[in-house]
């Protein structure tokens, strides 16, 4: 006996295309608003553009746990849809293929997501968002060497102040340079040329040279008429401001790995109780969104089968407010269980069961009672509300003024 029939390859082909469809278009959507936010973030720091893309890119995991999941069970409710709309799916039931048997290849696709997800959430997610972490605070400290922003006044080390009037040459060659440096007894030296660019100093890391050219050199001392010197070539060296070292992974509970979270919650003894709260609900949301996956190809069939003579599309929205609705929901008791004021397991945990038992209930309804409908009021009130909408349209087409052949207005009967 073969373990795939043809109806098998048939269901997986409906199922296959549409998933992956649906997880990079919802992957898409997602890292696109977020780009422009980042690109704003960095232009407004003065970083290299290069810094968005290796910051969207820690962001993949992030995203990729609210996909995949909702690709996983758009493909399948496109796919039941399809053979439900075309009537294959009443041929199938009625040569005995009952929908649990038509699920076993969903249900392989799902196992094989649920655990790609678990890898995601559990491990490369922590990893991914302590990389972007680290990002963020080198793009704010200047260790990604922030640009210099022509046009205005850049303070270094709050004892040299830059002014660059124009930039060439992706910033290899400056034009009108202005600079004023300070030290500590009192000595102001004031610096303007025509051109200059920056050198690396190969002595010294720590400090980067400005080649000038063509410029003056105004030196004021305390008590001291102020020295003009004029120069055809100047170095300048340039103190680089001191970077402080980013913290080590593990300062928030969402970077720490998973077997780390189930030690911080549960294991450890010598943790504060604040710590071992937060890190009990980090552990509880990652594991309810892995799990719940198992869930979803029973909430996709429940969805899909539409009523009788419609081809109503009412599932599809329900299924989509549903998987987001309960996402937000988990990051919301996520939040509340780390702050102390509800305990992890119910407001993790609680959510799942509520969940998960209307989802069987929904799928109980179709699968096992005859004509039945997971969401049999909705569609009636859709269909109605369909219907009057329909009639308006066509009443206000019915009284909209039209031209005659000679180019009159005419009214049509109402």
């Amino acid at each position: 006996m073969r373990l795939f029939t043809a109806i098998d390859r048939y269901v997986f082909r409906l199922t296959i295309v549409p998933m992956f469809g649906v997880f990079l278009l919802a992957a898409s959507l997602l890292m696109l608003e977020k780009m422009l936010r980042l690109m704003e973030f960095v232009s407004t720091e003065g970083g290299p553009i290069t810094i968005v893309f290796r910051m969207l890119v820690n962001l993949i995991p992030e995203y990729a746990g609210l996909a995949i999941p909702l690709g996983l069970m758009l493909g399948i409710l496109f796919a039941f849809r399809k053979l439900a709309v075309s009537s294959e799916l009443d041929v199938l039931r009625a040569v005995g293929m009952s929908y649990t048997r038509l699920l076993r290849v969903p249900y392989l696709i799902t196992l094989v997501l649920m655990g790609v997800n678990f890898a995601i959430v559990g491990y490369w997610q922590p990893l991914a968002r302590y990389g972007y972490e680290q990002l963020d605070f080198e793009l704010r400290s200047g260790a990604l060497g922030a640009a210099i922003r022509v046009g205005e006044f850049t303070a270094i080390e709050d004892r040299v102040a830059l002014r660059i009037e124009e930039s060439r040459d992706e910033g290899r060659q400056l034009l009108g340079i202005f600079a004023r440096i300070a030290n500590d007894e009192g000595q102001v030296m004031s610096i303007s040329a025509s051109e200059g660019r920056f050198l690396a100093n190969e002595e010294d890391r720590n400090t980067i040279i400005l080649r000038l050219s063509d410029g003056t050199i105004v030196q004021d001392m305390p008590g001291q008429t102020p020295r003009v010197l004029s120069f055809a070539r100047h170095d300048l060296p340039i103190d680089l401001p001191r970077i402080e070292e980013f913290r080590t992974r593990g300062g928030e509970a969402r970077e720490y790995l998973l077997p780390e979270l189930f030690e911080l919650g549960w294991r450890e003894e010598d943790v504060a109780d604040a710590a071992r709260v937060e890190g009990q609900a980090a552990f509880s949301y990652r594991m309810v969104e892995v799990i719940m996956m198992a869930m979803l190809p029973l909430l996709a069939v429940a969805l899909a089968i539409p009523p009788k003579r419609s081809t109503s599309a009412l599932g599809v929205f329900v299924s989509i407010v549903m998987v987001v609705s309960y996402h937000k929901i988990n990051q919301y008791g996520q939040e509340v269980a780390a702050l102390g004021r509800i305990d992890p397991i119910l407001a993790l945990w609680g959510p799942f069961v509520v969940f998960g038992a209307l989802i069987a209930w929904m799928y109980y309804r179709v699968a096992f009672v005859p004509g039945g409908q997971a969401i049999g009021a909705l569609e009636s009130v859709y269909a109605k509300l369909s219907k009057r909408i329909r009639a308006l349209l066509k009443r206000r087409d019915r009284g909209r003024p039209t031209q005659d052949a000679d180019g009159e207005e005419a009214v049509g009967a109402a």
